[in-house]
């Protein structure tokens, strides 16, 4: 009967063990939940980072990105486009300055 008497406490002990590990893993899934994180992330800045525009953009791209990646596909050709297109109307930009100063030079 000792020996059994030993099993039974020891499966005890790993049930016990078996259980609080169990909590820590429902407590650290509850944590990598969106709205907890969110919910933590307003506790740690509640006014700093929030009314900066940047930060509101970069919260629609990160939403846009979770519910609708091929919507998220669509807008990085787009925006890769408008780069583009960006750069090379910089270019000229440049380039019509810089005949512009060639310009005023030669009066």
């Amino acid at each position: 009967m000792n020996r059994r008497a030993e099993l039974e406490e020891r499966r005890r002990k790993l049930l016990a063990r078996c259980d609080e590990q169990r909590a820590e893993i429902a407590y650290r899934f509850e944590q990598l939940r969106p709205s907890a994180q969110v919910a933590n992330w307003a506790t740690r800045v509640p006014g700093m980072a929030a009314s900066h525009p940047l930060t509101w953009l970069t919260a629609l791209a990160g939403i846009i990105t979770l519910l609708r990646p091929k919507k998220l596909l669509s807008w990085l050709t787009f925006a890769t486009g408008a780069l583009s297109i960006l750069s090379r109307a910089t270019a000229l930009l440049k380039l019509f300055a810089s005949l512009r100063a060639l310009r005023s030079g030669f009066r």
